[in-house]
């Protein structure tokens, strides 16, 4: 009944009426007036349903993943699988209210096997995961007097990404390191092998076999493994609320996000393996794709009420083994850098990207000298500094990263 239009339910009712007054007069003509009004909105329903369970709907994202303000393409398709044509389609997929408005179509008819298509576009200014669908579908009989809704089931997900800004490439020098020692190596290699070979040990790949040392040593001799050079870094991003200013898509918070994202996928086109660490400590990066799947954990990172990076801190400690630390920060006080800064030691590289926050809400009192001590600390410790004020991009600060600090240790110029 809930299916029945206004102009179904007006015939129900004067059918069921007809009905009525034709038992009470005894009116046989009357009569089959009113079985003709009844039934003819009871055989649409009946019609209206049959035929909506025998539409196939299918969705496709272009691109599946955007980037904060892009546009992607949603296509649906929908069949008609059955041998009978429908009638009116209302056609509306659901749709956040962060991609805009829901998109809602007009089909007038879709014969049997037909397929029809439609596009519409979403954009989003705000990162995150979005869910599209289900698509729900309203069926009209020609007469106008059922119109039944239903949905489907499947839906799909538009990952909204930070904006990612192409860097220019800086030599950062003890990025490299290698699984055999600990020394850093500013080049990468694929591999090398040991020069001395050693004895062949059962189970040995008879295809590394160094016949020259073989015919010298009178036994059987075999290269030794390949050790391994990988390149590894590890990326800090302050995510603390307090730390930064502004609100929306042009708060610090964000810029910091897309300067972490800018800086990630920049380092691993360049072949260094990274790992992710926030003030909440390390999150999981999957070892394929490793670009997207820095992007994919961005796009949901959140502020945090945290108060310090200790956590943080202490993640980078334990993961040792980084050649690279690059640390995308908002407001620190000078305790704050001088435990960042004593994670940077010989052999590793250590550079800060310091947003000037002040700069998102206008200068603070002090705030100036606040983040020279910042600056002073880090650089004495041997850190490369980049500074970003708002309104800047990081890549125009991004050559900031190969200079390396103006302060020793003792405060003397380096």
């Amino acid at each position: 009944m809930r299916a029945l239009t206004s102009r179904g339910r007006s015939f129900l009712a004067s059918g069921l009426a007809a009905l009525l007054m034709a038992v009470l007069l005894g009116e046989n003509d009357l009569f089959r007036i009113g079985v003709l009004v009844t039934a003819l909105p009871l055989l649409a329903a009946m019609v209206v349903a049959r035929t909506r369970y025998r539409l196939s709907c299918a969705r496709r994202l272009d691109p599946a993943r955007a980037e904060v303000g892009g546009e992607a393409t949603v296509t649906l398709r929908l069949e008609n699988v059955t041998r009978l044509p429908t009638g009116l389609l209302l056609i509306e997929d659901t749709v956040p209210y962060a991609l805009g408005v829901r998109p809602r179509f007009v089909l007038d008819r879709v014969e049997a096997r037909g397929v029809r298509e439609i596009d519409y576009r979403v954009r989003s200014d705000l990162r995150g995961r979005y869910t599209i669908g289900p698509l729900s579908v309203r069926i009209a009989d020609p007469f106008g007097l059922v119109e039944l809704a239903r949905a489907f089931t499947i839906s799909d997900t538009l990952v909204v990404t930070p904006q990612v800004v192409a860097l220019p490439h800086v030599r950062l020098s003890g990025e490299w390191t290698g699984g055999g020692d600990s020394r850093t190596r500013s080049v990468a290699a694929a591999g090398d092998d040991d020069v001395a070979p050693r004895e062949y040990r059962q189970g040995d790949d008879l295809r590394r076999v160094h016949w020259r040392s073989t015919a010298r040593h009178g036994e059987l001799m075999v290269r030794r493994e390949e050790q391994q050079w990988q390149s590894r870094g590890a990326l800090l991003l302050d995510t603390r609320r307090y730390a930064h200013r502004g609100d929306g898509p042009r708060s610090s918070f964000e810029v910091a996000v897309s300067a972490a994202a800018s800086i990630g996928v920049h380092l691993s086109r360049e072949g260094l393996g990274l790992r992710l660490v926030t003030d909440q400590g390390a999150e999981h990066l999957t070892d394929s794709g490793l670009s997207w799947s820095l992007l994919d954990t961005l796009s949901m990172v959140r502020s945090s009420s945290a108060r310090s990076l200790e956590m943080g801190v202490s993640a980078l400690r334990q993961g040792g083994g980084d050649g690279l630390i690059v640390a995308v920060v908002g407001a620190l006080d000078p305790e704050e850098a001088r435990e960042l800064a004593r994670l940077r030691h010989s052999g590793i590289t250590g550079v800060a990207v310091l947003l000037d926050v002040d700069t998102w809400d206008g200068e603070a009192p002090g705030s100036a000298e606040n983040l020279r001590a910042v600056e002073t600390v880090l650089a004495g410790y041997g850190w490369r500094i980049v500074r970003l004020p708002a309104g800047v991009s990081i890549a125009s600060v991004w050559p900031d990263a190969a200079s390396r600090g103006r302060y020793s240790l003792t405060g003397g110029s380096a």
